[in-house]
């Protein structure tokens, strides 16, 4: 199957805290960084995910945001460094990759102003933001 989320980012699943509904995943990508995904308990029991599984995580571009400074007091749970490596400008939108440790690339689409008036440049060092509930999972 093909899809258009173009972040698909392999890791290895290192714990799940098991809730009624929704439950949470914490993968460990290549390069050792920690992201946490909350989905359905009843996703993780169909995908047969357990400790140890290895998966993709997948996270539409939309729903990535960036930071140029430290970035504390907030309830977002993935924070990724990673530099810019090119940045494409619409007439209101920017799409912006960003390469992290490991090889990998995340894309995140924010707004033209939020790419200005953070100085976003290729080379710039950023922090990638996700939030966990945005963080869809797959198994390999």
């Amino acid at each position: 199957m093909s899809i258009s989320i173009r972040n698909q980012i392999s890791g290895t699943v290192t714990g799940i805290t098991s809730g009624e509904a929704i439950s949470t995943v914490k993968i460990r990508l290549v390069a050792g960084q920690e992201v946490t995904a909350a989905v359905t308990t009843e996703a993780i029991r169909d995908l047969g995910i357990t400790d140890g599984s290895q998966v993709r995580i997948l996270v539409k571009s939309t729903e990535v945001a960036l930071a140029v400074n430290a970035v504390s007091g907030l309830s977002i749970r993935n924070q990724i460094p990673g530099t810019v490596t090119g940045i494409e400008q619409g007439g209101a939108m920017a799409v912006v990759k960003v390469a992290i440790e490991g090889g990998d690339q995340i894309t995140a689409a924010i707004t033209k102003a939020a790419a200005t008036d953070l100085g976003l440049a290729q080379g710039s060092a950023v922090t990638v933001l996700i939030k966990s509930t945005e963080i869809a999972i797959a198994g390999v």
